[in-house]
């Protein structure tokens, strides 16, 4: 796993009314501070990424649907430098995923269905200045390859 992710697996209280999921707790051992929530959609089959954080620590769950989120370790004398790490998260796998800051992170949506993203960063969005810097999702930097793996 790269150095500074982590995953954990979600609390869902199902009863006859419907159900209650508990993501993002300020006792959860990783919880640094609120930035803002926000729903983000990826649809079936597009991909989301890369980006990466100089800052922000991102907490992301899906709630709706099936997406494959990877991540990429570039970071100089990170001790998991050039490690990928690859989740699928969502309605068959309810996990909130930590990711640090500078760790490259896309996202790819899988089923038939759109995947719906609840992320609570630890920083709110700038707009004139965003703590988000891209790259390219096809990159050759990037030792990833976003094809559907059959067989």
């Amino acid at each position: 796993m790269i150095d500074g992710v982590k995953v954990k697996p979600l609390r869902v209280i199902p009863d006859e009314r419907g159900m209650l999921m508990e993501m993002l707790r300020d006792d959860d051992e990783f919880f640094q501070k609120f930035g803002q929530v926000y729903l983000s959609v990826v649809y079936p089959g597009v991909v989301k990424g890369w980006h990466y954080h100089k800052k922000q620590t991102d907490h992301f769950v899906f709630v709706k649907g099936m997406a494959k989120v990877v991540l990429y370790d570039r970071r100089e004398g990170s001790k998991t430098q050039g490690e990928v790490n690859e989740f699928f998260m969502g309605e068959q796998n309810r996990i909130l995923l930590v990711i640090p800051p500078l760790v490259l992170h896309g996202m790819k949506g899988v089923g038939v269905e759109p995947a719906f993203l609840i992320n609570t960063p630890t920083e709110h969005y700038v707009y004139d200045s965003p703590d988000e810097f891209r790259v390219d999702p096809h990159s050759s930097d990037v030792p990833y390859r976003w094809d559907r793996k059959d067989g």
